[in-house]
C-alpha cells in the first residue's frame, strides 16, 4: 500500500447529526457559537449510493468562526431509520459524541439543572476534575493547579462532553466564540468505542487515513479516572484505553502544538459486555451518526481504502454540497464518509 501523502488530511471536518427538524438544533447550537453556512439535499437514490439509507436528505453545515474543523452538519431525513443513540449510556460500542471547550462550565451545568427541572430529557453530572496533560501538579491552595473541568451533557440529538481549562492555555486547540452564551469553541475531538485487545483496527486510522497517533493506549480505571468514571459508568475494577489521533499538522511530542479536529477512541476490553447501538449511530438515524474528514487525493484515499479491511465502500459521488465525497465502513463497524477538499 503506497504512502499517505503528508498533510492530505486535517483533524474531523463535520459532525452529523440527524434531525426531523433542524430549526430547534439550530437555535441550540448558536449558543455555542455556530451559525448557519450552506444548505443542499440529496434525492432518495442518491442519498443511498453515497450513505446507503433509501430517504431523501436536506443538509444545513453550520460553522465556528473561521474554524477549518469541528463543524456541525444537520441532516435533516425525509423517512428517518431509527431514533439514533439517544441518551444511552456512553459505554457502548457504536457511541459518539462531541467535546468543546467553555470559559464557563458552570453555566452549561446550571442550564442543565434548570432543563432537568422543568422536565426535560437530560443526562449530565456536576463538572469533574481532570489533570489532561503530564505537568507538574502544586500543592491545594499554595499553588495554581492545571487540569480541566468537564462535564457530559446528553440530550435526545445531542452527546456533548464540555471542559474548561484551569493555568494552561493550547493555541490551536479551540477558539472560544467570547459573543456566544456558551463561550464555546467549535467541536474540538470527537470519540468512539471499541472492544479490541488486539488493537489492529486502531491501525486503520494511522495506517490507511495517515493520521498522527499522539497518544496510545493511556489506561483510565475506576480508581485513577474521576471524570471518566462518571462519563462512561466505570464500575469497581473497570478500566479503558484512549488512544488518539489528529491532524497530521500535529506534534506527538510538544503538546502546547496540538490541533484540535482530534478523533479519540476508548477501548474497553473484550471480555466486558457491552451493549452495541452500531445500527443506531450511522447515517439515516436521528442524533450523532456520522463523522466526516476532508482530504486531498479522493480519488487515492478510495483505492487505499478499498485495498484495507474496511468494508461497503462506495463509488465517489456528488454529496448535497456539491462535494466529491465516497463513504465506507472502517475495520472497527464505524461509518465514515471522506469529502474531497
Amino acid at each position: 500500500m503506497s504512502q499517505t501523502p503528508s498533510h492530505s488530511i486535517q483533524g474531523i471536518y463535520e459532525v452529523c447529526i440527524g434531525v426531523r427538524d433542524s430549526q430547534l438544533l439550530i437555535q441550540y447550537w448558536q449558543q455555542f457559537g455556530y451559525t448557519v453556512g450552506e444548505t443542499g439535499e440529496l434525492a432518495a437514490a442518491d442519498a443511498e449510493r453515497l450513505y446507503g439509507v433509501q430517504s431523501s436528505v436536506q443538509s444545513m453545515r453550520l460553522h465556528h468562526q473561521t474554524a477549518d474543523h469541528g463543524l456541525i452538519r444537520l441532516m435533516t431525513w425525509d423517512s428517518p431509520v431509527n431514533g439514533g443513540l439517544g441518551m444511552t449510556s456512553m459505554k457502548a460500542q457504536g457511541n459518539r459524541w462531541a467535546t468543546s471547550l467553555t470559559l464557563d462550565v458552570t453555566n452549561l451545568w446550571n442550564h442543565a439543572a434548570e432543563a432537568e427541572a422543568n422536565g426535560l430529557p437530560i443526562r449530565y453530572g456536576p463538572p469533574q476534575w481532570t489533570v489532561i496533560y503530564p505537568t507538574a501538579q502544586g500543592r491545594p491552595f499554595l499553588d495554581p493547579l492545571v487540569g480541566v473541568r468537564e462535564m457530559l451533557l446528553l440530550q435526545p440529538l445531542t452527546r456533548q462532553v464540555m471542559f474548561e481549562r484551569f493555568n494552561y492555555t493550547v493555541p490551536d486547540y479551540g477558539q472560544p466564540q467570547l459573543g456566544s452564551a456558551f463561550q464555546a469553541s467549535q467541536v474540538t475531538h470527537m470519540g468512539l468505542v471499541v472492544q479490541d485487545d488486539s488493537q489492529e483496527t486502531l491501525q486503520f486510522y494511522d495506517q490507511v487515513l495517515g493520521l498522527l497517533r499522539v497518544q496510545d493506549a493511556l489506561e483510565s480505571t475506576y480508581e485513577t479516572a474521576r471524570g471518566g468514571r462518571q462519563i462512561f459508568d466505570l464500575q469497581p475494577g473497570e478500566r479503558f484505553w484512549v488512544t488518539a489521533f489528529d491532524d497530521p499538522r500535529s506534534s506527538k511530542t510538544d503538546w502546547q502544538a496540538a490541533r484540535s479536529g482530534r478523533l479519540y477512541i476508548v477501548r474497553f476490553p473484550e471480555d466486558l459486555e457491552l451493549p452495541d447501538f452500531s445500527e443506531q449511530s450511522r447515517p439515516g438515524v436521528l442524533g450523532l451518526s456520522l463523522y466526516t474528514y476532508r482530504v486531498k487525493g479522493l480519488e487515492e484515499y478510495r483505492v487505499r481504502i478499498h485495498s484495507s479491511s474496511a468494508t461497503h465502500v462506495t463509488d465517489i459521488v456528488t454529496n448535497e454540497f456539491g462535494k466529491q465525497s465516497f463513504s465506507f465502513i472502517a475495520p472497527d463497524g464505524y461509518f465514515w464518509t471522506l469529502i474531497e477538499q
